[in-house]
């Protein structure tokens, strides 16, 4: 009979616990704990996320009722709701952002040969967004946008290679999307997909001249001068292939150009104009790069209906980037298990199922690959007989 640890503890082998121990260290987050230790405060946060839990009442009552089987997940005794609240509002959210990025590197490498792209060209295919996390203003008044809400902004960037989120940031909800866009860097021969809500010319300039390629939407008031028109193949959705130039631009010069291409889109029954820096592409596939941007739409929306990330368990805001965090630690290794498994898994069916098999005692990848097949029955020894 092969003895297997619960599902929860298997998944908590993605996270080494000696290098677990070296940023806590570096972080110092356990400068002033008494007994509760960074490590139990992620497995019980990692739980809140995975089994959904509603309060910290609900997480260290879960965890108080496996007591005597918390020991194979590193985890001595529960822990009491003040202190988890405690932690949770002092101890350093940075430390969960650096878990965030080290479980990132380590799952591109295991996706990396596991994904094949939809296109030909061989540029990184990226996309960025952002989505808003509202919250009460009179309960998270650090967080107040306007005069009667609150909220934060999550800003997004999602490699399509294994569709995993590769750089987030958390904001104030009045921070506005590009802003934060001109603060980040992207590798040369890199193809940024992103909406309207990041039109900054000056900005679309910059990441030509760092030779990184763009796709967007181009707003209906934008003024600008056709330098090109390109032809369009028969019988296509393409009605215009343009190469323009923004009126705001026409000093610079050749280096300004960009490239205006409208598409009948059929289930609209109406017309959608592209602009992109990338001149070689064909105009059908700019257009099927745009339509991939509706990858980071769905991640956001099975981060916000699987995960936690609506409620939430504390009201600090060191409180809430931890929670915000684990969220983003706890998809980033269901996309993960999602890709490896052999199975046709929904991320949303994923969540759903694994939260009622977390403390069940299987084999992880036999559950995943085939998770309707019933466990191996136990195989009794046969009692020895007594010469009585």
């Amino acid at each position: 009979m092969i003895r297997v640890s619960s599902i929860f503890s298997q998944i908590l082998h993605a996270f080494p616990r000696l290098e677990f121990v070296a940023l806590v260290r570096q972080h110092k987050a356990e400068r002033h704990a008494r007994g509760f230790t960074c490590w139990q405060q992620f497995v019980a946060m990692l739980f809140c996320q995975l089994a959904h839990a509603q309060s910290l009442r609900e997480i260290c009552g879960g965890l108080a009722a496996l007591e005597g089987k918390l020991l194979h997940l590193g985890v001595t005794d529960c822990p009491k709701a003040t202190t988890l609240s405690y932690a949770n509002a002092h101890r350093p959210w940075q430390l969960y952002e650096t878990i965030f990025y080290q479980t990132l590197s380590r799952c591109q490498a295991e996706v990396a040969h596991r994904t094949r792209s939809k296109f030909r060209f061989k540029h990184k295919l990226l996309s960025l967004d952002a989505s808003m996390i509202e919250l009460c203003a009179e309960t998270f008044d650090w967080a107040r946008y306007g005069r009667t809400k609150g909220a934060l902004k999550l800003h997004l960037v999602l490699d399509h290679d294994g569709c995993l989120p590769c750089y987030a940031v958390i904001t104030e909800g009045k921070r506005a999307d590009v802003s934060e866009a001109r603060q980040m860097e992207f590798a040369p021969g890199t193809l940024v997909v992103f909406d309207r809500g990041y039109a900054d010319y000056n900005w679309w300039l910059a990441l030509t001249r760092s030779h990184v390629d763009f796709v967007t939407r181009l707003k209906d008031c934008a003024l600008y001068g056709v330098v090109e028109s390109r032809p369009i193949p028969a019988g296509s959705d393409i009605v215009r292939d343009e190469v323009v130039l923004l009126t705001s631009q026409q000093e610079i010069g050749p280096e300004a150009r960009l490239r205006r291409v409208e598409v009948w889109v059929e289930e609209k029954q109406e017309t959608m104009v592209f602009v992109t820096n990338n001149l070689k592409l064909s105009a059908r596939t700019i257009a099927r790069v745009y339509k991939e941007r509706w990858k980071i739409e769905l991640f956001f929306k099975a981060l916000k209906q699987g995960l936690k990330v609506k409620t939430f368990v504390g009201t600090s805001e060191n409180a809430v980037q931890i929670q915000i965090w684990t969220a983003l630690i706890a998809i980033l290794i269901l996309k993960y298990l999602q890709l490896k498994s052999t199975f046709g898994w929904s991320l949303s069916n994923l969540i759903a199922l694994l939260r009622q098999q977390l403390f069940v005692h299987r084999d992880l990848w036999t559950w995943l690959n085939d998770p309707f097949q019933a466990p191996p029955s136990l195989v009794l020894a046969e009692q020895l007989p007594l010469g009585l």
